[in-house]
């Protein structure tokens, strides 16, 4: 059999074992794959894919470093990228990795807010409140951004911009603006 057909097949087979959910076999399978071309892109996104699902979040953000080495321009590699360095506390790193993904697409509304996660982490709040305004208006209908762009007010000693966000969310998400009212003591405004 050929290098490519060979190659064809191996994919074949990780898809198959992991449609039947046996991973360890399917990670053998992408070592061999990874053996023939140190390069595939496929081989290593599956990799960190099944590292992840198993728990080995440090495996995985190596795996998800080989892929965005090969591919750069590989968007939601940096993005997976900075999930699991934050997820890791390699805060910094993450903040990296997310740029990166912001950098090649403007658009990439969970990147925005995981931008915006590592500088809450950081207490860069100013800077997060730019990243949630950003997440927010690429998902306008997504409660994440805009609680945590709440909390945020709520840190930098603006609770009338918070108890804003809270009067927005009613319309949409009642239990999210609850839930931001019992946490930050603000309670019922007029609407």
């Amino acid at each position: 059999m050929n290098d490519a057909l060979n190659r064809g097949f191996l994919r074949l087979q990780i898809k198959a074992l992991l449609v039947f959910n046996r991973r360890a076999a399917a990670l053998e399978r992408v070592d061999r794959l990874l053996g023939m071309d140190a390069q595939d892109a496929y081989a290593w996104a599956t990799r960190a894919h099944v590292l992840a699902e198993q728990g080995d979040k440090a495996g995985a953000a190596d795996a998800l470093e080989h892929l965005v080495a090969i591919q750069p321009q590989h968007a939601a590699g940096w993005f997976n990228l900075g999930f699991l360095r934050e997820d890791l506390g390699r805060i910094d790193e993450a903040e990296a990795a997310f740029r990166q993904a912001i950098a090649l697409d403007d658009r990439f509304d969970r990147a925005w807010y995981g931008l915006a996660l590592c500088l809450i982490r950081q207490r860069r709040f100013d800077d997060a409140v730019v990243a949630l305004k950003r997440n927010t208006e690429l998902q306008p209908m997504s409660p994440y951004g805009w609680y945590q762009l709440a909390r945020v007010h709520v840190d930098r000693q603006e609770p009338e911009e918070a108890a804003k966000i809270i009067r927005h969310l009613r319309k949409f998400e009642p239990k999210v603006a609850a839930q931001l009212e019992r946490e930050t003591g603000l309670g019922k405004s007029p609407a």
